[in-house]
């Protein structure tokens, strides 16, 4: 992987007519650091944010050596590169197959469901195998409600009576129990958490078995931008959430259980950033070489704001307007589909122009992961960066101003 010290390097080597990605190894690696080291139990980076290569080897380089993972993709992704590593499968819901491959091929032995019947697939399967369900742990994932950008808890969850029931079989059996919650994807009240711990205490008082550990699943927001047209939203600090999220652990009772966390965004969203080229500019419109189908998913629901920085060609001596306003851009991508509009504006320089280029910051989580092959675009060109995308100036609103003169 060629090696660059900024983006602004990166478009003048490169000049790339193709969507450029800009891995910074140290801010992965920092952000990892920084996360295992606020929360008091296992990290278990959550594959399905970003499965990269890169990214799962850099993260094993960072001292992450517990992962949770959704398929046997994920277990293969997270094998290639660090094979001793712990897999916690932690989707509630899986093919009979794949529960066998976990077992037998990957020694997986942490679980997560919500409902008796997947108990019955995973028992048949331990049996079928000869293995002591005492080794293995089931975590019942309760449904929780929140405050946060991405909803979760319409689709998998046990309420907490069925719960209550679903631990008790799980015993019976003779699987170690476990609970989990996840509150959301990038949540915005760190008050979501003593909530859903609140439900868990409920359902482990009634249950009246022995936990072998709590999973508080993720949430943990990004940093991101913000829409200078929009009020300004104050998300929580992670030193907020980590202190709030310590005292409430500690208050519900569950400080004295293994605890695990399930974070993605928070670690893997500033790692990265894109550079994309201007394909053509229409008034106030800018139709670029990526888009909602490929790496820009999040600013098409528009639930996060993506900071970006303009990068001129600097082969384009003449240029109309004011270098100095900031202008908001409707962003076409470059599939033929209409539906293919960022939802919100790029402030952007007015004198931005068919040619140049954009780098889109912090688009670590999800992007790469959700891209698609539609139309035949498909982003997949790599580089790293050693500057952080916020040094020499951060982005202001969606957009700041990096000069590209010698």
């Amino acid at each position: 992987m060629d090696r660059f010290s900024s983006a602004r390097d990166v478009a003048l080597a490169m000049r790339p007519d193709v969507p450029v990605y800009c891995f910074r190894p140290e801010v992965l690696k920092a952000d990892a650091r920084a996360f295992v080291a606020s929360f008091p139990g296992k990290t278990a980076y959550a594959v399905k944010t970003n499965g990269e290569p890169m990214v799962l080897r850099t993260l094993a380089e960072a001292g992450i050596s517990s992962f949770d993972v959704a398929s046997p993709a994920e277990f293969e992704a997270v094998r290639a590169v660090a094979p001793d590593a712990e897999l916690l499968y932690m989707h509630p819901v899986k093919a009979q197959s794949d529960i066998r491959l976990a077992l037998e091929r990957h020694a997986i032995r942490v679980m997560a469901l919500d409902h008796e019947d997947e108990i019955a697939k995973i028992l048949r399967i331990v049996r079928a195998l000869d293995l002591d369900p005492g080794e293995i742990t089931l975590y019942v994932r309760l449904q929780t409600k929140g405050h946060a950008a991405y909803e979760l808890s319409k689709k998998f969850g046990a309420a907490p009576a069925h719960a209550v029931e679903l631990l008790q079989r799980i015993e019976r059996i003779g699987f170690r129990v476990g609970l989990c919650f996840h509150v959301g994807s990038q949540i915005e009240d760190p008050d979501v958490y003593e909530r859903a711990l609140a439900s868990a205490d409920w359902v482990r008082a009634r249950a009246g078995v022995a936990l072998a550990g709590l999973d508080v699943g993720g949430g943990f927001p990004a940093e991101y931008g913000h829409d200078p047209k929009r009020a300004r939203r104050e998300m929580p600090s992670l030193d907020r959430i980590m202190a709030q999220l310590r005292s409430d652990i500690a208050e519900w009772g569950f400080d004295h259980l293994p605890l695990i966390a399930e974070p993605g965004r928070v670690i893997v969203a500033r790692a990265f950033s894109v550079i994309v080229r201007v394909l053509l500019k229409k008034g106030r419109r800018l139709y670029i070489n990526d888009g909602i189908w490929a790496s820009l998913s999040d600013s098409w629901t528009g639930k996060i704001t993506l900071p970006a920085r303009f990068l001129p060609d600097p082969a384009r001596r003449r240029r109309s307007g004011d270098p100095a306003s900031l202008v908001p851009f409707k962003v076409c991508g470059a599939t033929c589909d209409s539906v293919d509009i960022l939802s919100r504006p790029f402030w952007l320089p007015e004198t931005i122009d068919t040619g140049d280029w954009i780098e889109i910051g912090h688009i670590g989580a999800y992007s790469l992961a959700l891209r698609t092959r539609f139309n035949g675009f498909y982003p997949d060109t790599f580089v790293e960066v050693t500057s952080p995308f916020g040094e020499g100036g951060g982005a202001q609103g969606f957009a700041a101003i990096e000069t590209m003169a010698d």
